[in-house]
């Protein structure tokens, strides 16, 4: 089915909001830990286990196939879970598998503990999504669109895109995604042109 656009989707701040209260899990969200090994828990398995504390609401994907389906966007992942995104993430809220943008992995460091992670200046997914984009209108659900660590990699994004409408959703990491952040991309969406 032919699309109007992407609607780009990070997992921390907008889906999982990492900076709500420590210990006072969003109402209707539902918490999953990751270990260290990889592993995934939810449910009563989450409390057992020491790990990334992560919250999903498991109604988003349908809330986000929808606005998706109506407003003729392709969603696709913009987050640092890469793959891990289709395999735990969608499945806990209710998505398929989606495209994942891929970052390049010169942009791995060291992380003091014998694994790797990805730079902490984020400018790597700046490119990448300019990249996959390929000029196609966008709109991104992300929480640090206006970091100001990434200011110049955020000038080089808007420069490169300025014939192309785009859209950067900002989510508070502290509440995640909200129905004005759907409305406001409907709104935008609606004013693309037809394909």
């Amino acid at each position: 089915m032919p699309t109007r656009g992407l609607l780009l989707l990070d997992v921390d701040g907008p889906l999982n909001p990492y900076a709500a209260r420590p210990h006072s899990r969003p109402p209707g969200y539902e918490t999953f830990r990751r270990t260290r090994s990889g592993a995934w828990f939810g449910g009563r398995d989450a409390r057992r286990h020491k790990g990334l504390r992560v919250w999903l609401h498991p109604g988003h994907g349908s809330l986000l196939t929808k606005l998706a389906d109506e407003a003729e966007l392709q969603m696709a992942w913009a987050t640092t879970w890469l793959e891990d995104a289709n395999r735990l993430i969608a499945p806990a809220i209710g998505l398929p598998d989606l495209p994942v943008i891929h970052y390049p992995p010169s942009d791995l460091e060291a992380d003091g503990t014998g694994g790797r992670r990805w730079r902490l200046d984020g400018a790597w997914k700046w490119p990448s999504v300019a990249a996959y984009a390929a000029g196609r209108p966008l709109a991104w659900l992300d929480d640090e669109h206006s970091d100001p660590l990434f200011a110049r990699a955020r000038t080089a994004f808007d420069h490169g895109r300025s014939s192309s409408p785009t859209l950067l959703c900002h989510v508070d990491p502290s509440i995640g995604l909200q129905p004005v952040h759907l409305d406001e991309i409907r709104s935008w969406a609606a004013a693309l042109p037809l394909a």
